[in-house]
C-alpha cells in the first residue's frame, strides 16, 4: 500500500520552511496520484487488513465469517446494514462491556452523527488510530489546494471552528462530534509548525466551550490580523453566515477593543482572555477603518472590504448547504466558494481535487486507503423529498466495487471501517461525476429521505409526521378541528434559519382556535424533534424559532393544480411533505392567512438521553 506522506518535525533542523512545505505537498500529490491510480489493489489490502486483525471479533464469529480475509467470503456471510441492525451491540459498548464486540482494537470514543436514531443521536464508534487517518486527509487539502492558488503559506486562515457539547454514556466512553474530537486532541493542538495551519485564532479560543465567548474572540483575532488573512472559512455555510451576522451586531465593542488593546469584560474565560491578550494591541487607525466599513448601510462585499486580501471562502455548500449559496456571494463580491473534502461521523472519505469548480460541479475524490468502499445503486422517485425507491435499496443486492462504479449513475456509499463498522450505509446518495486514475469522483446528491435541513440538523418525513400529529392531537382537537393536509419549507432568508410548517385546517367546533394556542403548535412540534435539532435551537443557536403559515382552505388543491400542470399523474400525486421549488413557495405564501412562531426554546440539555 503507498506510504502517507510525513513530515517529521526535526526536519525543520536541516531545511528551510519553504523547502519543507515544498517536499511535503510533492509527497502528498505523489500520494493521491499513488493510490488512486493503484485503487483495486489498496481496496483490497485495506478490506484484508480490516478483516484480518478483527477476525475474532463477536460480529464476525456471530456471522460465520470464520477467519476469512477475502473479499470473495466477506460479501458473502456480512450482510448490508443499518445503524439500526448495529444497535444493540453499540449499545452494549456504550454500558461497558469491552469485550471485542466490533473492533478487536478499543473503542476510544463514541463520534455522535448528525443523523439520530430514537430522537437521539447516532453513536459512532472509533478507535485511537483513526485520528492518525483524518489527520491525514487534512494534510491533503492544502498541497491540492495550492495547485491553483499559490502563496497560500505566506498567510493565515481565519476560520470559525467550535467545539460542542459532549457527554459520557452509562460505561464512561465519552461522546462527541466528530470535529470536538478532533479539536481537542493531540493531533490538533500539537499540529506540526506548518503554514498552512497558522490560523488567527488561537487553540485556547477555538476549544472554549461557551459560543459567544468564542465567536467573539474568533472574530476580534482575525479583524487584528486583517491583512494577513488569505483565506477565511468555516465547516458549513451556514455557520460562516452567522459569524458574519454576529459581526453586524457587535462590531462596535469588537472596534473599540482594538482601539485600546482591551478585552471586553464580558470575555471570561481565563485561557482565552491571556491568549487574545498576546496578540492584541493598541490599533487606533484599524479600529477608525473597521467602523468606517461596518457603518456603511450596505454590507455587500463586506468581507473583502474587512479582509481585502481574501482569495476564498472554504466551506460546505454542496447538499442542503447550496441553500446558502447567494448569500455567501452577497457577503463577498462573489469570491471563490471552495468545498475541500467529503466526511462524516463514520468516516472521511476524501477530498475535491478541483477545489476552485463551481459549487454546482464539486466532486470528490474517494481516498483508497481511508476505509472500503462498496456501493448500492439507488433510484430516486422524485424532486420532493428526495425519497429511494424501495425496490433498488433491497439489502440481498449486489454492491458495486469501488473501481466498477458507472459514470452518471448514483449510488448510497456503504463502508467498511478499521473501527468496526462493516458494510454499513451511510445514508448519503452519490452521482459519478468522473475519474482520478481508477478511482470515482463523486458529487453529493443528498441525504437519504432527509426533508428538512437547516445546520447539521437532519429531520426525515415520518420525525415530521409524528411530530405534526403530537400537536395537532394535544392543541387542535380539543377546539373541534383537525388537519386537512401539511407541507413543509426550511426558509434560509433569515439567519438563523428556521422551519416552515404549513397548515391547511378543518375546524368544526365553534369555539374560534387562539394565536396562543397555534404558538403551542409550534413548541409542541419542537419539543417532539430530535435531540439535533432541538440543539441546534437551545445551544448551537443555529436554527430560529418554528414557524407554522396558516393557508386558505383549498390551498393544498391548488397545489396538486400546479403538479398536474407541471405533468404529474393525479393517480400517483401525493401532497409533498417538503417544498423547494419556488414557484410552490409562492403559490404557498400567498395564501397564508396568519402566521405563529414558537413562543420559546425546547427542552435540551447536554448528554445522549434527554
Amino acid at each position: 500500500m503507498p506510504e502517507a506522506p510525513k513530515v517529521l518535525p526535526n526536519e525543520a533542523t536541516f531545511l528551510s520552511a519553504t523547502h519543507i512545505v515544498d517536499d511535503k505537498n510533492e509527497k502528498s500529490l505523489q500520494f493521491i496520484e499513488d493510490v488512486t491510480s493503484n485503487a483495486h489493489e489498496v481496496q483490497t489490502q485495506v478490506l484484508a487488513e480490516i478483516l484480518s486483525r478483527s477476525a475474532n471479533v463477536e460480529y464476525f464469529e456471530r456471522h460465520g465469517l470464520n477467519g476469512c480475509t477475502d473479499r470473495k467470503t466477506f460479501k458473502k456471510v456480512i450482510p448490508i446494514v443499518t445503524y439500526e441492525d448495529l444497535k444493540p451491540d453499540i449499545d452494549r459498548i456504550a454500558n461497558g462491556d469491552t469485550s471485542p464486540i466490533l473492533c478487536s482494537k478499543p473503542i476510544s470514543e463514541f463520534l455522535t452523527s448528525s443523523g439520530t436514531s430514537g430522537g437521539e443521536r447516532k453513536l459512532m464508534p472509533t478507535i485511537e488510530e483513526e485520528l492518525g487517518r483524518r489527520s491525514l486527509l487534512y494534510s491533503l487539502l492544502m498541497p491540492v489546494m495550492s495547485q491553483y492558488v499559490p502563496g497560500l503559506d505566506k498567510g493565515k486562515g481565519m476560520y470559525f471552528l467550535f467545539i460542542k457539547s459532549e457527554a459520557k454514556t452509562p460505561g464512561g466512553l465519552v461522546a462527541r462530534p466528530v470535529l470536538t474530537s478532533y479539536y481537542k486532541s493531540f493531533h490538533f493542538k500539537n499540529r506540526f509548525n506548518d503554514p498552512y495551519t497558522n490560523y488567527t485564532s488561537p487553540n485556547e479560543v477555538i476549544l472554549c466551550p461557551d459560543s459567544y465567548q468564542s465567536m467573539y474572540s474568533q472574530l476580534l483575532c482575525g479583524l487584528f490580523q486583517n491583512r494577513e488573512v488569505l483565506r477565511v472559512g468555516a465547516v458549513f455555510a451556514s455557520g460562516f453566515i452567522r459569524a458574519i451576522k454576529f459581526l453586524e451586531k457587535h462590531w462596535s465593542s469588537i472596534a473599540e477593543d482594538i482601539r485600546t488593546g482591551t478585552l471586553n469584560p464580558e470575555i471570561t474565560d481565563f485561557s482565552v482572555r491571556d491568549s487574545v491578550l498576546k496578540i492584541l494591541k493598541p490599533n487606533p487607525d484599524l479600529a477608525d477603518f473597521i467602523e468606517e466599513e461596518c457603518r456603511k448601510e450596505s454590507w455587500k462585499g463586506i468581507i473583502t472590504r474587512l479582509w481585502p486580501n481574501t482569495k476564498y471562502i472554504d466551506v460546505i455548500v454542496t447538499g442542503t448547504m447550496s441553500q446558502y449559496i447567494p448569500t455567501l456571494d452577497y457577503y463577498s463580491n462573489g469570491l471563490p466558494l471552495v468545498c475541500t473534502m467529503y466526511a462524516s461521523s463514520e468516516c472521511y472519505f476524501g477530498l475535491n481535487l478541483n477545489p476552485l469548480c463551481k459549487p454546482s460541479e464539486v466532486s470528490y475524490t474517494l481516498i483508497p486507503t481511508m476505509a472500503y468502499f462498496e456501493f448500492l445503486p439507488v433510484n430516486r422517485r422524485d424532486g420532493f423529498t428526495n425519497s429511494i425507491s424501495e425496490s433498488n435499496s433491497d439489502k440481498n443486492q449486489e454492491l458495486v466495487e469501488l473501481v466498477d462504479v458507472k459514470l452518471g449513475e448514483e449510488y448510497e456509499l456503504v463502508v467498511t471501517t478499521y473501527s468496526g463498522l462493516y458494510r454499513y450505509q451511510v445514508g448519503d446518495i452519490l452521482k459519478v461525476a468522473g475519474f482520478k486514475n481508477k478511482a470515482p469522483q463523486f458529487s453529493f446528491v443528498c441525504r437519504k429521505n432527509v426533508v428538512l435541513s437547516i445546520d447539521s440538523d437532519k429531520t426525515d418525513e415520518v420525525e415530521l409526521q409524528n411530530s405534526v400529529e403530537n400537536a395537532t392531537n394535544k392543541h387542535l382537537n380539543p377546539f373541534g378541528a383537525s388537519l386537512i393536509e401539511y407541507t413543509s419549507y426550511a426558509d434560509t432568508s433569515t439567519i438563523p434559519g428556521h422551519y416552515v410548517l404549513y397548515w391547511e385546517i378543518s375546524q368544526n367546533g365553534s369555539t374560534p382556535i387562539p394565536g396562543s394556542v397555534l404558538e403551542d403548535c409550534c413548541l409542541t412540534v419542537e419539543e417532539s424533534l430530535n435531540s439535533v435539532y432541538r440543539q441546534g435551537r437551545v445551544w448551537d443557536k443555529s436554527i430560529g424559532p418554528l414557524e407554522i403559515k396558516m393557508v386558505e382552505i383549498g390551498t393544498f388543491d391548488k397545489l396538486m393544480d400546479y403538479a398536474l400542470s407541471q405533468g404529474a399523474s393525479i393517480n400517483q400525486y401525493k401532497a409533498p411533505r417538503c417544498v423547494k421549488f419556488t414557484p410552490l413557495v409562492q403559490l404557498l405564501n400567498s395564501r397564508v392567512v396568519s402566521n405563529y412562531f414558537s413562543p420559546k426554546c425546547p427542552f435540551w440539555v447536554p448528554g445522549q438521553k434527554q
